[in-house]
């Protein structure tokens, strides 16, 4: 899409135009994952972090009975690191690799390319869309996916709501510009009524659109949805969009495809999403407690045993990324919503 002077473009599809544009979109022409890029994300931190997804997803094939086919969907695999090392640990469990099936849903071409070296000898299908995926049980692994599609916000001012967009006055310098809506035809989209309560609304019409094929697929295959990102419990919902360019803060107008785009989940709103779309949610809670029920400080001290102490320091330093209340461990948020008839809690509960 080209941009003319005088455009006026609703939120998301400026940040979609800035994020996924073929030519220039951020996603699509540069690797923004590690310490040369702008960010790092927990399977580029330690490889237990991956590990331990990858237990849990054997534990949750195991409470299905164990499945003769079983579907392993990674939504938006960004530079394939965490699939790499699940892949790995489930080399060691060859009852549940034969039946395992690896899936990847990536839009970027950019990074699509990275992750088929990486995976190179390994037997992993790209999806074009979540339609693809065979009927079968499956668990779709959302780690940091659902932070990076594109959202609407809307503000209540003097009792009305208007829509955030953004103008394009000058075509270097755009600028926010808030029109009049009407809530209703919000509320018809989203499925169901804005409270009076909130003065803020900001969600993301992709991933209503991904979680009703998720549920639907769920529903009638059996499997569930792991969803790990940073986001918050409260049902007041806040302004959290933000921008990310070398790891700082900057300003979401500027640095157009240069930059990273995000926002921080409302979790209490993706779990009426879910329930909406009758799924059940088996398990919330943080980063910090997912991790530490699954073990990950016991896989520490294991394969630090009898490592040099700067090694060993290493490795705990890094679990202590994933876990502290200061860092990953509180911000990010675990939720897993299954079938009905699924009861399953490992992870969620001591």
């Amino acid at each position: 899409m080209k941009i003319k002077k005088n455009d006026i473009l609703t939120l998301d599809k400026y940040i979609y135009e800035a994020l996924y544009n073929g030519k220039s979109g951020y996603y699509m022409k540069s690797n923004p994952f590690g310490k040369n890029g702008d960010y790092i994300t927990a399977p580029n931190i330690s490889i237990l972090f991956s590990e331990m997804i990858a237990i849990w997803i054997i534990l949750f094939w195991e409470n299905l009975k164990r499945p003769k086919k079983f579907n392993v969907i990674e939504l938006g695999a960004g530079n394939g690191e965490m699939i790499k090392q699940i892949i790995k640990t489930f080399d060691k469990f060859l009852l549940f690799k034969n039946c395992c099936k690896i899936n990847i849903l990536e839009k970027s071409i950019y990074l699509k390319k990275i992750q088929k070296r990486k995976l190179k000898n390994r037997n992993v299908k790209w999806l074009k869309n979540l339609n693809e995926i065979s009927n079968i049980p499956s668990i779709f692994i959302g780690n940091e996916f659902f932070d990076a599609l594109p959202i609407k916000q809307f503000i209540k001012k003097k009792n009305k709501w208007y829509e955030r967009n953004v103008k394009f006055s000058k075509l270097n310098r755009p600028k926010f510009t808030d029109i009049l809506i009407d809530i209703k035809k919000i509320e018809k989209k989203i499925g169901f009524k804005i409270s009076h309560k909130q003065k803020f609304i900001e969600y993301s019409p992709l991933s209503i659109k991904y979680l009703k094929i998720i549920s639907k697929k769920i529903n009638s295959n059996n499997g569930g949805i792991l969803i790990i990102d940073y986001g918050y419990w409260s049902s007041n919902m806040k302004n959290t969009l933000k921008s990310i360019s070398n790891h700082k803060f900057n300003e979401v107008l500027n640095n157009f495809g240069q930059s990273d785009i995000t926002y921080n989940l409302s979790f209490k709103l993706v779990e009426k999403i879910l329930k909406k779309f009758n799924l059940k949610i088996s398990g919330m809670t943080n980063q910090k407690n997912f991790l530490i029920n699954l073990g990950i400080l016991t896989r520490a001290e294991i394969i630090s045993k009898n490592l040099p102490f700067s090694k060993k320091a290493d490795i705990y330093f890094r679990v202590k990324r994933l876990i502290g209340k200061n860092s990953m461990g509180e911000l990010f948020k675990v939720l897993l919503a299954t079938k009905k008839n699924v009861n399953f809690q490992t992870g969620f509960v001591n």
